[in-house]
């Protein structure tokens, strides 16, 4: 991509101006890029903002411009920087996206986190850092992660890779952070420490960010101003406590969503299996670290779980073994649906009665196809679409994306679709088969608030038909859905332990 950064000659009166970044209508390119209306938005110094908007808003579209990432045209406005230092050096971006730059997804596979003898050559987090591994122990323990520094950066739990993409790009000490939906895949403890660490940064070493959120509710006190985002257009800078207070605002950024949705009918006769699935004494190892230890779990046909722990307590890996992505599952007694794992069953027939999604999954799902095949690969159980779907699959495909609202987005490639966009389409492909077991690990990562609540009424819906059995993960306990009347919970282990 050709990049163009026009910075602001005349540094020291824009200094004194107090302005660190100003957008003055500039027009990208690319017409399929551009605002409705033009963007005029400037950052002071000593501003803390907030660009907050619905899935698809244009808040990445706002990042990029600021990062020199998208081409501006010559003759249209332009974008002005108060700082010497280049703006490649001087801003920096991290984003769930960014995590795929960490584990080079190019090179690894899905399941490859599980199968600890093919991770020679994979880093450890102490290795990758090793060039600032001082300061870098410091921001570690700040966050109290200093156990995951001698951890492949593979084997990382969702919120631990999302912490150390933290800490890596503040290591760089920029002048000005945009963050990208940080608090998802975050235990309430981390979250916490992540809004502590933002506020110590901002008043010591003059750090000014920017987080591109999609729920007010996740603002944090530090941050002092907020510009909304709605529909590829700005709707004028205001304080927090101005947009906090404007509640007619937040409906229409976030509206409600109409009638309790209608699902596609079942294609599936409810199961008469009275085990969906059994731990006996369960333990899990990567070397000689223990993940997790004497794990003992029944769940019967129907029941609805909620799988709780803090990041890095083996939540994902519990559910590998069920999903039968862990190797290891074969050397534990671990019975599915009635039936003791490694009887002479395939992996297919293991995988064809359920509907999973994780961020592992959307991690390493970064398919070049359209959204449709996306989701149609549900039936198959597939990272991508190898076989062509029958006239009633391909219909119940649309019927699904209907379901979900992103029957528009059919046609468009996945990787164009915004984070949100693409974990609505994997959600969609989880539901396609109709399982009988449903594996959602943190299902609303990403989602705005709108789509957080049509995703949680149909996955409620989903669940009052017979014979469906769910495995809930998250770390927002007030997400649960209402038919979770039973909860498992996971302690993260110790090295004394």
């Amino acid at each position: 991509m050709f990049y163009i950064c026009r910075q602001n000659k005349n540094t020291n009166e824009h200094f004194m101006n107090n302005d660190i970044i100003t957008l003055e209508n500039p027009v990208p390119r690319m017409p399929e890029l551009r605002f409705r209306t033009p963007v005029n938005w400037t950052i002071s110094k000593g501003q803390q903002w907030c660009v907050i908007g619905p899935n698809g808003a244009g808040k990445t579209l706002l990042a990029d411009m600021i990062l020199g990432r998208i081409a501006i045209r010559d003759i249209d406005g332009e974008i002005r920087y108060g700082f010497d230092a280049p703006v490649s050096e001087a801003v920096k971006s991290i984003a769930f996206k960014d995590i795929y730059s960490i584990v080079d997804s190019s090179t690894t596979y899905y399941q490859q986190r599980w199968h600890a003898t093919e991770q020679d050559g994979i880093s450890t987090v102490r290795e990758m850092l090793a060039d600032n591994e001082k300061y870098a122990e410091g921001l570690f323990r700040r966050f109290g992660v200093e156990s995951v520094l001698d951890k492949k950066i593979i084997s990382l739990s969702s919120g631990e890779l999302r912490k150390f993409l933290l800490i890596r790009v503040l290591l760089a000490r920029p002048k000005v952070l945009i963050v990208d939906n940080p608090y998802i895949g975050l235990d309430e403890e981390s979250r916490r420490s992540l809004d502590g660490m933002f506020a110590e940064m901002a008043a010591i070493d003059g750090l000014q960010v920017i987080l591109l959120l999609a729920n007010p509710a996740d603002i944090p006190p530090m941050v002092t101003h907020v510009l909304p985002v709605y529909g590829m257009e700005c709707l004028g800078e205001m304080t927090r406590s101005e947009f906090m207070a404007d509640t007619a605002l937040q409906e229409k950024l976030f509206p409600m969503p109409g009638q309790t949705p209608q699902l596609p009918a079942a294609v599936r006769k409810p199961s008469g299996h009275e085990v969906t699935f059994r731990m006996e004494n369960v333990q899990v190892k990567h070397g000689n670290r223990e993940i997790v230890k004497d794990i003992n779990w029944e769940v019967r046909n129907g029941e609805k779980w909620g799988l709780l722990g803090p990041n890095g307590s083996g939540k994902s890996t519990l559910l590998s073994l069920v999903y039968a992505d862990n190797p290891q599952s074969y050397a534990n007694t671990i019975y599915l649906f009635d039936r003791r794992r490694g009887t002479g069953e395939s992996i297919w027939e293991i995988k064809e009665r359920i509907g999973y999604v994780s961020p592992d999954m959307h991690l390493y799902y970064m398919e070049d196809i359209p959204a449709l095949q996306i989701v149609a690969s549900g039936f198959f159980d597939s990272i991508g679409l190898f076989r062509r779907c029958t006239p009633q699959q391909a219909e119940t495909v649309m019927q699904w994306m209907k379901t979900f609202g992103i029957e528009s987005l059919a046609e468009r490639s996945f990787l164009k679709l915004s984070s949100g966009q693409q974990r609505m389409a994997l959600l969609a492909r989880a539901f396609v088969k109709d399982p009988d077991l449903l594996i959602l690990d943190e299902p609303l990562h990403g989602l705005d608030i709108s789509s957080k609540r049509l995703a949680s009424g149909i996955i409620e819906a989903f669940c009052r038909r017979e014979g469906k059995t769910l495995i809930y993960v998250t770390h927002y306990t007030h997400e649960m859905p209402p038919s979770v009347t039973r909860i498992f919970r996971l302690k993260k282990r110790t090295e004394a332990e």
